[in-house]
């Protein structure tokens, strides 16, 4: 059985993000006050960019403390990595990463009931919130992504409130494997075969590899990592 402690419990209002304001949610704070998850996320959490963030698949994002220090060894310190909610997560842990959790591993957490349903697929966005142009790439090459949980039952969740992982459907599929096939080993058709029909995933992750298999080509990650000059 795994129980991991909430290091931080995180939301965050839609503010300015870096040189251009651009409307962003990704500054999240530590809270000390017991929120209610429901099916789209934590009460007070926002999202400045509901089109591509948030949603029933992305209700929550959970970010492992253990690569903080990895983070200032490869881009030095910032004032960002000096407390959780770097990455814009609302779940700050230690002792769980990415090779440790799969899709489909279910968590009870509080009085809520949450599944892991895909990793992150890094924006630009943390460009901007590390003043560093690349940091979306690095992210992206690293692994070191963090993932995302649906809602299976909305409930109560406080800053030391811990996860319990009560049920494991597809324990080979991680998030790090997951991570593999996506941005290392792109054009595995096996693996993406198996992604592409793996009812655990998010149904945007699964239409990616049913793309790649028709197509034989991987998508185009450059609007994404490196955005342009639009607050889109």
């Amino acid at each position: 059985m795994t129980i991991i402690p909430l290091q931080a419990l995180l939301v965050g209002d839609v503010r300015p993000l870096g040189p251009r304001g651009i409307p962003s949610g990704i500054a999240k704070l530590p809270v000390d006050r017991p929120l209610m998850l429901g099916a789209l996320g934590l009460a007070g959490d926002s999202q400045g960019d509901t089109r591509h963030h948030g949603g029933a698949e992305k209700a929550l994002h959970h970010y492992a403390l253990d690569h903080y220090p990895a983070w200032v060894a490869e881009i030095g310190q910032r004032d960002v990595l000096a407390t959780a909610g770097a990455f814009g997560e609302n779940l700050a842990t230690s002792g769980l990463v990415e090779s440790d959790v799969a899709v489909g591993d279910v968590f009870a957490i509080g009085s809520a009931v949450i599944e892991v349903s895909q990793g992150r697929q890094p924006c630009w966005k943390l460009n901007e919130r590390f003043a560093q142009p690349d940091m979306a790439r690095r992210v992206q090459a690293s692994g070191r992504t963090g993932w995302y949980y649906r809602v299976l039952e909305p409930g109560e969740i406080a800053p030391d409130s811990r996860l319990e992982r009560i049920h494991r459907s597809a324990p080979t599929w991680t998030i790090s494997r997951i991570w593999r096939v996506f941005y290392v080993d792109t054009l595995n058709r096996a693996e993406l075969e198996a992604l592409a029909e793996l009812p655990q995933l998010a149904e945007s992750w699964r239409r990616y590899a049913r793309r790649r298999l028709e197509t034989g080509r991987v998508e185009d990650w450059t609007s994404r990592l490196a955005g342009d000059a639009r607050a889109d």
